[in-house]
């Protein structure tokens, strides 16, 4: 498999969400870290996002509450590069019903090789890494072999009839 890199720039797009029993968490991390984060341009879902910039004064790009689409934002953002990486307190003792919104979140992450950090121990890590402070080329699968696959259709007028997307 080929592979692009892609840059992430000094300034880094920081998506920060928090299920509802992780959110005091997120905010107790977010404070602590506020100088350092408010070096970077900063992206949340709802209800998260609303507190951030209430209790901790901190400029946010809001989006939709989880639920409510907030979760497919991010992943959308993090597939066109407009996010380079995630802090993400889940809960997981804690079904939710849009646990699939937030796997394909997750994946996303994953797909596109962004870094993520799930608790508060790896945001610590991953935001105290000398990698904050400097452009960065992040290594990602280039896919154009994949996009540009043979899909097997069924066709009544011709049952071998494939086509490339």
């Amino acid at each position: 498999m080929q592979y692009q890199r892609i840059a992430m720039e000094h300034e880094k797009k920081i998506a920060l969400v928090a299920h509802d029993n992780k959110k005091v968490d997120l905010l107790e991390w977010i404070k602590f870290n506020r100088v350092l984060l408010a070096n970077h341009i900063l992206y949340a879902t709802g209800t998260t996002g609303i507190t951030i910039e209430r209790e901790i004064n901190l400029e946010v790009h809001r989006l939709q509450s989880g639920p409510l689409g907030g979760d497919q934002q991010i992943g959308a953002k993090i597939v066109d590069n407009e996010i380079d990486f995630l802090i993400f307190f889940w809960d997981p003792l804690e079904p939710l019903p849009h646990d699939p919104d937030v796997k394909a979140l997750l994946r996303m992450a994953v797909v596109w090789n962004i870094p993520i950090a799930c608790n508060r121990a790896s945001a610590d890590f991953m935001i105290s890494s000398p990698l904050m402070d400097t452009n960065y080329q992040r290594i990602v699968p280039d896919y154009t072999e994949y996009r540009n696959r043979k899909i097997p259709i069924h066709d009544e007028e011709d049952q071998d009839a494939n086509v490339t997307l």
